[in-house]
């Protein structure tokens, strides 16, 4: 860019521009013809925050927090908490104004008791030798024809990752699956009374 600077007096911007390959529009941006160089687009301004006139005051602010996470209210929203305040002839602020006293506070979160569920941990299975766990699934293969499927019963060994048995059936059923364990189990000399 300073090339085209220095050459731009003598043969013009377009010309010197032109002559080491510059883009004119990358020149025209680092190198602004009018005017002081461009301000950033924004520049925050400092005011003051006001408070508004009819602000609640700390202390007021102190009542209504503590009327909220007081143990009658404690699990009420902040509407239901106007609705029985207004039914008892009682007006502290609005109910926006509750709300934005929580969300301070970071309690805007469900006010309710929510029940907790104990930890679950998922069983896991392990298998040390062959033909102690088993896995099987069916999968749907399409067939010759349009709207045909066979379906595909296997069943792995967990430790060793080899096809114990396996089917191709034209249909899902539950009994064809107890025939494939059944015919496995035989096959692989398992006592079925000790299948799951």
């Amino acid at each position: 860019m300073n090339a085209v600077a220095i050459l731009a007096p003598t043969v013009g911007i377009a010309a010197a521009c032109d002559f080491l390959d510059v883009p004119r529009a990358s020149y025209y941006r680092q190198h602004p013809l009018l005017g002081p160089a461009p301000l950033p687009l924004f520049q925050p301004l400092l005011i003051a925050p006001t408070v508004p006139a009819r602000a609640l005051r700390p202390d007021e602010r102190q009542a209504v927090r503590d009327l909220l996470n007081s143990p009658r209210f404690q699990d009420v929203s902040p509407a239901a908490i106007q609705a029985t305040l207004l039914d008892e002839g009682q007006y502290l602020c609005s109910t926006r104004t509750m709300y934005r006293l929580l969300e301070a506070d970071g309690a805007t979160r469900e006010r309710r008791d929510q029940c907790v569920h104990p930890p679950y941990q998922k069983p896991e299975l392990l298998a040390t030798a062959p033909n102690q766990l088993w896995s099987w699934d069916i999968t749907k293969l399409r067939g010759p024809v349009k709207w045909t499927y066979f379906y595909l019963y296997v069943i792995l060994d967990v430790f060793s990752r080899y096809v114990v048995g396996w089917m191709l059936a034209s249909r899902e059923s539950a009994e064809l699956a107890a025939r494939l364990i059944a015919d496995t189990c035989k096959k692989q000399k398992i006592q079925l009374a000790g299948v799951h």
